[in-house]
């Protein structure tokens, strides 16, 4: 393929000019990678990545109705674009026909960027913040404490074409830092991450010394046992347990009875009160600092999406308002069988509780509890409450007269996100966050900590 026909849009046209089959929907996606890692204080590996993924679509009409076949590859070349094409033919005519079938979405502007070169990122990416990162360094080198971490930025470019006319484009920058302070003997450790576009709003410095002050926060050491505490959940722990939540809200599933959010007797608890607290839930593609696809890219069909949807239009969702649900997530095809509006997912999630404490306030009107740095090793216990089960990590902290007074052992918690928002009794200033559990997927969040009287840790775990 010359550099001439190489360009992403081209070959989407190419793609749906091979085609044969009734319908057709492809994505090329360009993605590009820069990246930096570093241990004990001195920077280990950085590099650049590029690559590019094709997914081709086909629809074919039968008499039962219409047949999806759904084929994704990397590095297509000329000569391996029409066998794409058709081995996605040959897998709609070999399936049965498609639950969610329904035509191809119409009617949406073309993106007027849609012939424009994929964007990319680079190590240039990094020129404001490599150096602030060194001089980190040298801080907790003269600080007698080590530092660890890396720094991913990565842009996807998407193209999608579908034979129905759609042309549209979405660039979109995903950055996380995730920053670990370790005393030299191994025996502390606090952790600290950060989401970003550009790693403009990124300081490293201001990270550093908050390391540096939980570090010290755990020089002292007291033992404590299983049981229900109070306890502060910072907006990174917060939003991990609410993402999951996120992505168990699916309408079908609830209407079918399989999930917390279903109805006993039958339907959904649409309409019910969650939270106790005016807390709001909600997804906006246009979210200032976490805008994210203003419509559906769809690689693949399952109850929370369908490829027939590809470039349906997304807006903002609330899916709690002032603490009673709103929404489940619906494709067109579940919205019409369950009966409730179309709510396709959206790339970002927010929280806001309508209040302003930071959480160091929250802190500082605490008479005895636990504050958390973050949770991982999420895994799901019980689907008809979402129960989850987890671990905490890098910092469980003692607070007692407004101050914290040590750091206490590593639990392992079992709670429900659903439960936690029910029985929250405070929630803090919303703030941009990253979510440690799930960053791989999600990076979009931004959640307040919330107050909970009585967090369920469930054992002593000796995890770090």
């Amino acid at each position: 393929m010359s550099a001439r026909t190489n360009k992403p849009h081209e070959i989407v046209e190419r793609a749906l000019a091979m085609s044969r089959a009734d319908g057709c929907v492809v994505l090329a996606d360009e993605h590009s990678t820069a990246n930096l890692r570093w241990a004990g204080n001195a920077l280990t590996t950085n590099g650049v990545t590029r690559g590019r993924t094709l997914t081709v679509v086909a629809a074919v009409d039968g008499a039962e109705g219409t047949a999806s076949g759904v084929v994704s590859r990397s590095a297509v070349t000329a000569g391996e674009l029409e066998s794409l094409v058709r081995a996605a033919e040959a897998a709609a005519r070999a399936a049965g026909p498609a639950e969610d079938a329904r035509p191809l979405v119409t009617g949406v502007p073309e993106s007027p960027d849609f012939t424009d070169p994929p964007a990319e990122t680079s190590s240039s990416v990094f020129a404001d913040f490599a150096p602030a990162l060194g001089e980190s360094f040298a801080r907790a080198r003269a600080g007698g404490r080590e530092l660890y971490g890396f720094a991913n930025h990565e842009l996807v470019s998407t193209y999608v074409g579908t034979s129905a006319g759609l042309r549209l484009r979405h660039d979109q920058p995903s950055g996380t830092l995730e920053l670990n302070a370790k005393s030299p003997d191994r025996t502390r450790s606090a952790w600290a991450g950060q989401s970003t576009r550009d790693f403009k709003d990124v300081d490293p410095a201001a990270m550093d010394a908050e390391l540096a002050r939980r570090l010290a926060w755990a020089e002292r050491r007291v033992a404590l046992p299983a049981g229900r505490y109070e306890t502060l959940l910072p907006p990174t722990a917060v939003a991990d347990l609410l993402i999951y939540q996120m992505w168990s809200a699916v309408a079908r599933d609830a209407a079918e009875g399989r999930t917390v959010f279903s109805r006993p007797g039958g339907g959904t608890r649409v309409g019910e009160r969650l939270a106790g607290l005016p807390l709001t839930l909600r997804s906006d593609p246009h979210a200032p600092g976490l805008e994210t696809a203003p419509f559906v890219i769809a690689h693949s069909s399952g109850d929370d999406a369908s490829v027939f949807d590809n470039g349906l239009p997304l807006t903002a969702t609330e899916w709690i308002a002032d603490g009673e649900l709103k929404r489940l997530t619906t494709t067109r095809h579940s919205a019409a069988l369950t009966g409730l509006p179309l709510a396709p997912p959206v790339g970002n999630l927010i929280l806001d509780g309508g209040a302003d404490r930071s959480l160091e306030e929250m802190v500082a009107g605490t008479r005895r509890g636990l504050l958390l740095t973050c949770l991982w090793y999420i895994r799901e216990v019980d689907p008809a409450t979402l129960l989850l089960t987890g671990l905490t990590r890098d910092g469980v902290y003692l607070v007692e007269d407004g101050e914290v007074t040590g750091e206490v052992n590593n639990f392992r918690f079992n709670e429900s996100p659903v439960g936690v928002l029910g029985r929250a009794v405070e929630a803090g200033r919303t703030e941009k966050t990253l979510p440690r559990e799930w960053s791989d997927w999600f990076t979009r969040a931004a959640m307040p900590a919330l107050r909970v009287p009585d967090f369920n840790m469930s054992s002593v775990s000796q995890g770090v």
